[in-house]
């Protein structure tokens, strides 16, 4: 059985830091990738980064290039993604995810599994 768990949101204020976590247990041994999706009140879920789970290309969404990176932990499927210089409209529940064969990642509809979230909110 999959089990993806985030760690780390919480209320920041803008320009704030904040570490999110994600431990996975029961995924298939040959994984595609993992990544970071968020879901703002009232809008559609949207990628915001991925990374494949050899650790050869990451990538990111438009409005997160350049203050958000995504990382692969040392333990077995882990991944975190650090935020900085965080603004109101990075506020959203941040969910994990993972594709077991490889694709376009970009598309929430197209991974595997999930996490059930964890809130972020940044305030003005």
């Amino acid at each position: 059985q999959v089990q993806m768990v985030e760690s780390g949101g919480g209320l920041v204020q803008t320009g704030g830091s904040l570490r999110l976590f994600c431990a996975a247990s029961g995924l298939p041994k040959n994984l595609y990738a993992m990544g970071w999706y968020r879901q703002a009140p009232g809008k559609e879920r949207e990628f915001v980064a991925g990374i494949d789970w050899r650790a050869t290309w990451t990538k990111y969404s438009d409005s997160v290039k350049g203050r958000f990176t995504i990382f692969r932990g040392n333990a077995q499927r882990t991944i975190s993604l650090e935020m900085n210089s965080l603004k109101p409209e990075d506020t959203a529940v941040y969910y994990c995810a993972a594709k077991e064969n490889s694709g376009i990642i970009q598309r929430p509809d197209a991974m595997d599994y999930w996490g059930k979230g964890t809130l972020v909110t940044v305030s003005s």
